[in-house]
């Protein structure tokens, strides 16, 4: 867990619906819609019909994207899925990407993080997504568009650094190194409300924050920069470049990593089993409402 993860600058993961609407039609430019089924942590926002940007390709996130075959949910997809999906949408090592989600950002950051893990650099995400796509008064079709057929030269190379394993995270919990910080909502958090899947300890990882993905959101956007830092260093009390995101089963804690990334935190990583993991095994140390202060662990 080396402070070796790829640094970025605060804006150079997100464009605006108007950058968007501007290059529409540009040819090496491929949107994607990463939009998931299943919506967790808040109320879907629902459609009374299929509503989709002018050009985009559906992603099929939870399809070809994740590891299906995991016993865990929405596991993190092999190198060799992702270079098979990418080519079969037509898609250069050259091109650019452009990912959004309907629920205006829920899933978008996921297929963010594992394409630019799997060594995709000109990748970004639609800020506000299809909801403010919509409000700024854009287009929209109800069809997907269908790839060329062409055969794209993306080959994925995975970049390990970006994830850590539950080794790693009981690690971070010893040595305090690592601010651990989970995307799930309070109730969750605490221990407070059932866990959504059967055999799941209620409570969250031993020494860990707790940050709701909502709460680094405007509405459908994220918050600037200068607030996401505020809030992040308000909940952890420290500029420690070394953050660990977690949450249910890994989807929105990269809402958490994009954010602490905006707000200019160098080194942080996503733990991918997350509490699908963590709270299953009866080994690893978790504390619940009653093992916590407020003023320290709860946002």
């Amino acid at each position: 867990m080396d402070a070796t993860a790829t640094t970025l600058t605060k804006n150079d993961c997100l464009v605006s619906t108007k950058w968007l609407a501007e290059n529409l039609t540009q040819p090496n430019l491929f949107i994607l819609d990463a939009s998931m089924s299943k919506v967790v942590g808040r109320t879907p926002l629902e459609y009374n019909e299929l509503t989709v940007i002018p050009n985009a390709l559906h992603l099929k996130l939870e399809e070809h994207l994740t590891d299906t075959s995991a016993k865990l949910p929405n596991t993190f997809p092999t190198a060799e899925q992702v270079t098979l999906h990418i080519q079969h949408l037509g898609i250069n090592i050259s091109d650019t990407i452009v990912v959004y989600d309907n629920q205006g950002i829920y899933s978008a950051p996921r297929a963010w993080v594992i394409l630019k893990s799997m060594g995709f650099d000109k990748v970004f995400i639609l800020d506000g997504g299809l909801p403010q796509w919509l409000a700024d008064n854009y287009p929209v079709t109800d069809k997907y568009a269908i790839a060329s057929g062409r055969r794209g030269d993306f080959v994925a190379s995975f970049e390990s650094n970006w994830l850590v394993n539950k080794k790693q995270v009981l690690k971070a919990t010893q040595s305090g190194a690592y601010s651990i910080i989970d995307a799930r909502t309070r109730e969750r958090f605490l221990g407070q409300k059932e866990e959504p899947r059967e055999g799941m300890r209620s409570g969250h990882i031993r020494g860990s924050y707790n940050l709701p993905f909502l709460e680094v959101l405007d509405d459908n956007k994220f918050k600037e920069p200068e607030k996401l830092e505020e809030l992040i260093v308000d909940l952890i009390c420290t500029k420690s470049p070394n953050i660990i995101c977690t949450c249910g089963s890994g989807i929105t804690a990269c809402i958490l990593l994009i954010a602490a990334r905006m707000a200019g935190y160098s080194n942080v990583q996503l733990y991918d089993g997350s509490w699908s993991e963590w709270g299953a095994d009866s080994q690893l140390p978790i504390d619940t409402a009653t093992d916590c202060s407020s003023d320290t662990k709860v946002d």
